[in-house]
């Protein structure tokens, strides 16, 4: 990673909080959710102790279910091991202001055991060893992503006692690019993008979407672990902003049947030059069907063919629950077919941009994708397609819902099976994070098999 100077640093946070400005830090991680969990330190404190020996958190926190309960089958974590603690190691990188929170300030820990060694299944742990392979083979990988959310004019409490049914939406109809609509809840997405601006962010644009009450806020792309660590900052901080406004919002991947919360991942990659190594060097001798004239590199061609061979298997990753397979159906705009295109929006790839905006974009994510899992997967894929010099199939023009292409898994329980048997998988994250993952979807599974849905009760209670 190249060196880049943080939102805030060490001596202006000691400044800030000798003059009383800064009474707060936070220290938090990512869990297997993507949610940031951690502790609120009286600010002097941190400086004086946590700064530089870390902290604790119990290690069950990478191993519970959605609902912070429990489980077994986890390796790490157990009644057997006595459920311990693993140490949370400040990124002083990370370190920066928290604007919606009035004297606070935020950094994201690295995990790590007793004997110093990394929790290898940890979120942020798993996407660092796979940018750690891909710098051996001499690039970095720039990512963005683009975060959809619907918003409801009632509030997380109202949400609760009414069981997420018959909510408002802040707009009540489609609203897709509408500056009208974006106007209508426009002080509340203006202070979304303004305090994360404050927050170190760089913020793009605000748009509406198709879903009523949906909109998507973007932010420019960054190197890997830096937007990772930034979408799941932005993903806290909108959920708390919208709680401060008596509002709520949800990033769930399919909140009802209407279009679904997507979470697009644009990827490209660097050399040690700067240089966007997936633009076709002019220089460059290919054959004539080898897509050179659409502006991909020999790199870039072997990489999306990456993409292709293990989409399927790391869907997981992508997909990460239950609900996130309710997006993939035909003609949403959310992909079924596992194929690529120039600027095809029916493909779950897809190919955008021109010399040195050149990248790829996978549409398979949904609002509720853990960003580290799904990005260590793209470069994963990525990896598998240079180092065996995979060729790309044929380029869908068309639309890819109607073509003869695999499909993407249409449950967590084909996701799962595909991963856990996976050699791709298993060669790029070894068995431990194989394992700790496909219990994860084993626990969410168990659950909703022996859940009782309102679907069930409406078809069955009386004409059963």
């Amino acid at each position: 990673m190249a060196d880049r100077t943080p939102p805030l640093t060490v001596e202006e946070l000691r400044a800030l909080v000798a003059s009383g400005e800064i009474d707060t830090v936070v220290l938090a991680f990512p869990d297997m959710q993507g949610r940031l969990q951690g502790k609120r330190f009286a600010a002097p404190f941190f400086l004086d102790e946590v700064l530089e020996h870390g902290t604790e958190g119990c290690n069950y926190l990478l191993a519970v279910d959605t609902e912070m309960n429990t489980v077994d089958g986890y390796e790490m974590s157990s009644w057997d091991r006595g459920y311990g603690d693993f140490a949370m190691h400040a990124d002083l990188g990370t370190l920066r202001r928290v604007p919606w929170n009035e004297g606070t300030a935020m950094l994201i820990a690295d995990l790590a055991w007793s004997d110093a060694s990394p929790v290898v299944a940890a979120p942020r742990q798993i996407l660092r060893r796979q940018l750690e392979r891909l710098a051996d083979l001499g690039y970095t990988a720039h990512v963005g992503t683009e975060l959809e959310f619907i918003v409801f004019k009632d509030t997380y409490e109202q949400a609760w006692d009414a069981a997420y049914r018959d909510l408002t939406p802040a707009n009540q109809y489609n609203i897709d690019y509408s500056v009208l609509g974006t106007g209508r809840i426009e002080p509340l997405l203006r202070r979304i993008r303004n305090e994360m601006a404050a927050a170190g962010l760089i913020v793009e644009s605000a748009k509406g979407e198709c879903n009523p009450g949906q909109h998507e806020i973007a932010f420019r792309y960054d190197e890997a672990l830096l937007t990772c660590d930034q979408h799941a900052i932005y993903k806290t901080g909108a959920k708390e902003i919208a709680a401060q406004e008596g509002v709520s919002l949800t990033f769930m991947a399919k909140y009802n049947e209407r279009e679904g919360n997507s979470c697009h991942i644009h990827l490209s990659l660097q050399d040690a030059d700067g240089r966007n190594v997936m633009a076709a060097d002019p220089h460059e001798r290919v054959e004539p069907d080898a897509h050179a004239g659409h502006g991909m590199s020999k790199v870039m061609r072997h990489f999306l063919a990456g993409q292709l061979a293990a989409l399927r298997d790391f869907s997981l990753l992508y997909a990460p629950n239950i609900n996130s397979y309710k997006r993939f159906q035909p003609g949403s705009f959310a992909p079924t077919a596992v194929a690529w295109g120039y600027d095809n929006r029916t493909c779950a790839l897809r190919v955008v941009g021109h010399g040195r905006s050149t990248r790829f974009e996978n549409r398979v994510p949904g609002g509720d994708v853990n960003p580290y899992l799904a990005v260590a997967g793209l470069v994963a894929a990525g990896i598998h397609g240079i180092e065996n010099e995979l060729e790309l199939p044929e380029v869908c023009a068309g639309n890819a819902y109607a073509g003869d292409y695999e499909h993407v898994p249409t449950t967590l329980r084909q996701a799962a099976e595909l991963w856990e048997n996976s050699p791709i998988a298993k060669a790029a994250f070894g068995g431990e994070v194989v394992a700790h993952y496909r219990n994860m979807a084993r626990v969410e599974l168990a659950a909703f098999d022996a859940a009782v849905t309102d679907w069930e009760l409406r078809r069955s209670f009386e004409r059963m």
